[in-house]
C-alpha cells in the first residue's frame, strides 16, 4: 500500500500537520498507522469531514462547567455569545480568552469543539494557579477539598464561621507570602472560599487581601469531583498564562477566535465592583483594550468583546459606541446576579461587540 506522511497529507488537504496527527490519533483516517514518531497514511485516503463545528452528544462527551462562581460570569449569556462562534469556518482552529475569569465561554467551547490550540490568561494569580492545579494536580486537589468538605459540613454555624475565618486567613497568608510548594493548598482554599463565602464573590481590598464574609449555605458542594475531573481533562492541552491580556498577541493570528471579557465599566457611580484583583480597570484601560482589539482585527482574528452598557443609566453615554465605532455593537438583555443589594439585581442591557 502506497502511503504519505502527515506533512504530505496536510499539504494535500490544506490543513495543518498537527490537525492531521490529531485525526490519525482519533482513528478518523482509515488504515493510518503510526511508525515511531511518524504517521503513515494511505495515499488515496480522503480528507475527513471536519467535525469540530458539530455539537458533541452529551452522553458521549463530558460536558464541563465553571468550577467557580464568578462575578460577571457569562453562563446566562452563552446562548447569545455562541451565535458568534466561527468554528464552521475551517480556517478558525484556535481560541483565545485573555480575561478568562470563571471560564463559562471557555468550557462551553471545550465541550463542543476539538480545536488545535487554546490559550487562556488572567492577571488574577490565584485564579490562574487554580486552573493550573486542576490541570496538573487534580488528585491531590480533590483529596484536599474532600478533607475541607468533611471538616466543614458537620459544624454548626458558629464553628463554621470560625473554620471559614481560619481558612480565609490562611489563604491570604499564602497569597502574600506563599511559594510554589503550597500551590495545591492555595487552589483548594480558593475553591473552598468560593463555595462557602457570601454570594460566591471573589473580592480583594486595596492590599490584595480576600475580604468576603462567610455565606449562609446549608450544604455547599465544596468538592464537585466529577466536574473537576472533567475540567482537568479538558484543560490538558490548554495554554494557561498569568499575565496581562496583551501577552496574548503572540498567540492570536488569522486562525483565532478571541473572546475578551474585561472587568466591566461601572454603569453607575456606586456600581464600582471591579476588585477581582488589586488592579482596577478604568476608562483609559478600556480605551487601550479597544486599540488592542483593533490590532488583533488587523491580524485577521475574529473577535468578540462583552461589556456593560452605559446607556442603562445614561442614554447619552456613547463611550463604547465611540471606542468601538469600527465594529458591530449588539445590545442584549442580562440579569445582574451578584449584588449586595437584592433590589439592584434585575434585567439590564449588556454589550456584545464583534468585528464580523
Amino acid at each position: 500500500m502506497e502511503v504519505m506522511s502527515a506533512k504530505e497529507a496536510a499539504n494535500k488537504w490544506g490543513i495543518s500537520q498537527r490537525r492531521v496527527a490529531i485525526l490519525c490519533s482519533k482513528k478518523r483516517i482509515p488504515l493510518a498507522e503510526r511508525k515511531g514518531n511518524m504517521w503513515l497514511i494511505p495515499i488515496n485516503a480522503q480528507k475527513p469531514i471536519d467535525a469540530r463545528s458539530t455539537r458533541h452528544n452529551i452522553s458521549e462527551e463530558k460536558a464541563v462547567k465553571p468550577f467557580l462562581k464568578w462575578a460577571g460570569g457569562k453562563g446566562q449569556l452563552l446562548k447569545e455569545i455562541e451565535c458568534y462562534y466561527p468554528f464552521t469556518d475551517d480556517r478558525i482552529t484556535k481560541y483565545a480568552e485573555p480575561f478568562v475569569g470563571g471560564g463559562a465561554v471557555l468550557f462551553d467551547i471545550l465541550s463542543k469543539y476539538d480545536l488545535e490550540e487554546v490559550y487562556i490568561s488572567d492577571i488574577n494569580a490565584e485564579l490562574i494557579n487554580t486552573y493550573r492545579i486542576i490541570r496538573d494536580d487534580i488528585d491531590a486537589l480533590i483529596e484536599m477539598l474532600y478533607a475541607m468538605q468533611n471538616d466543614f459540613i458537620p459544624l454548626d454555624t458558629d464553628n463554621r464561621k470560625a473554620y471559614y475565618m481560619k481558612k480565609r486567613e490562611r489563604f491570604n497568608d499564602l497569597k502574600v507570602n506563599g511559594n510554589e510548594n503550597i500551590n495545591i493548598e492555595k487552589a483548594a482554599l480558593m475553591i473552598f472560599l468560593n463555595k462557602t463565602c457570601f454570594n460566591g464573590l471573589f473580592r480583594v481590598n486595596k492590599k490584595g487581601l480576600f475580604n468576603v464574609p462567610m455565606g449562609a449555605y446549608k450544604n455547599p458542594m465544596i468538592c464537585d469531583e466529577n466536574n473537576l475531573r472533567a475540567v482537568s481533562e479538558k484543560l490538558q492541552r490548554v495554554t494557561i498564562v498569568c499575565g496581562d491580556y496583551r501577552e496574548s498577541a503572540d498567540f492570536i493570528d488569522a486562525n483565532t477566535f478571541v473572546y475578551f471579557d474585561p472587568p466591566y465599566r461601572p454603569i453607575t457611580d456606586t456600581a464600582s465592583f471591579t476588585a477581582y484583583t488589586e488592579n482596577l480597570f478604568n476608562d483609559e484601560e478600556q480605551i487601550e483594550l479597544a486599540r488592542f482589539v483593533d490590532d488583533m482585527h488587523r491580524k485577521g482574528a475574529k473577535v468578540v468583546i462583552s461589556n456593560s452598557d452605559p446607556k442603562n443609566s445614561n442614554p447619552e453615554d456613547d463611550f463604547f459606541d465611540n471606542i468601538y465605532s469600527a465594529h458591530k455593537i449588539k445590545r442584549v438583555e442580562a440579569t445582574r446576579m451578584i449584588n449586595c443589594n437584592s433590589e439592584a439585581r434585575g434585567k439590564i442591557k449588556e454589550l456584545l461587540i464583534s468585528n464580523f
